[in-house]
């Protein structure tokens, strides 16, 4: 059975959405509106009736995710394999929410995980497919990287002081030598490449899976148009064995876009560390187990 997440998260609740939907799309007013069973961190998601959801920023920075998705999402979907969140209108501020907001389609579907994967190598070659014919979509106007992708597809050097200060707190607690390194080697792999589409948050629970197969990729959020390197930490925190080789083979990419991603997926995984290493072992070690492979990845003598 699914379970309802607690409501009230960041001053949202389904009280409020019901007042926004009233006040400003009538047509809709008296459908439920209920908490979706997977709720992310940028933003709450209601499910609004049968057929639609309701997406409201969580706070000021998620903001422009807003009219960017609303923009680009339409010109994207049609060359795309798979199904993505479909806009239907777009929410001003009210009834005391401050951000605007958006009214989505309902995609069928749960989040992937291995358990509800039913062909993990398979999935990934899906999943390499989608990001492929994303980058080779029009990126004419497209929002270059920058503070609205939260620097994804810009360098990780943006992230070079945070990283750092990481390496100092888990010294000691890790393999810090080679985590710096691997996070150097990352520096070094300039990005001299054309400017493609990027999703910028690929992880699992922004892939939909059904019936065991990856059915659609939702949350453009952190999308925009810069290096695809991102994109490809989904390498070390979903797939290893067989699945990441067929990831690897399937999607393609060059020896420093894959350095660079080894930079991301370490600066966060690190970042993750440094917070919660002392207070929670569960999350502690998915964390540990995702700088191992990455460091365990890196070429040695490079």
């Amino acid at each position: 059975m699914a379970i309802t997440p607690p409501d009230g998260r960041a001053g949202i609740d389904a009280s409020l959405v019901r007042r926004l939907i009233a006040a400003q799309f009538p047509q809709w007013a008296g459908l439920p509106v209920v908490p979706v069973e997977a709720d992310g961190w940028d933003n709450r998601t209601y499910r609004l009736g049968d057929d639609m959801t309701v997406r409201l920023p969580t706070a000021e920075g998620y903001v422009p995710a807003v009219e960017k998705e609303c923009a680009w999402l339409p010109r994207l979907a049609p060359s795309l394999p798979l199904a993505v969140p479909t806009v239907l209108a777009k929410g001003a501020p009210g009834e005391g929410y401050p951000f605007p907001w958006s009214v989505r389609g309902w995609l069928d579907g749960r989040t992937s995980s291995s358990g509800r994967v039913a062909d993990l190598p398979g999935f990934a070659v899906a999943l390499a497919g989608f990001l492929l014919a994303l980058q080779r979509c029009d990126t004419t106007g497209g929002p270059a990287a920058g503070p609205h992708s939260w620097y994804r597809g810009a360098s990780p050097a943006h992230y070079d002081e945070e990283t750092r200060r990481c390496l100092a707190v888990l010294e000691g607690r890790l393999d810090t030598g080679r985590a710096t390194e691997v996070w150097e080697a990352a520096l070094a792999a300039e990005w001299r490449g054309t400017p493609v589409w990027f999703h910028g948050d690929v992880a699992s629970g922004n892939l939909l899976v059904t019936d065991g197969r990856l059915s659609a990729v939702i949350d453009f959020g952190t999308s925009g148009v810069g290096d695809p390197a991102c994109d490809l930490v989904i390498a070390w925190t979903m797939f290893s064995g067989e699945s990441r080789a067929a990831f690897r083979e399937a999607v393609g990419q060059d020896d420093g876009t894959w350095a660079r991603a080894r930079g991301w997926a370490l600066w966060k995984a690190m970042l993750v560390l440094s917070e919660c290493i002392d207070t929670d072992e569960a999350l502690a070690a998915v964390h540990r187990r995702v700088i191992d492979e990455v460091l365990a990845d890196h070429p040695r003598g490079t």
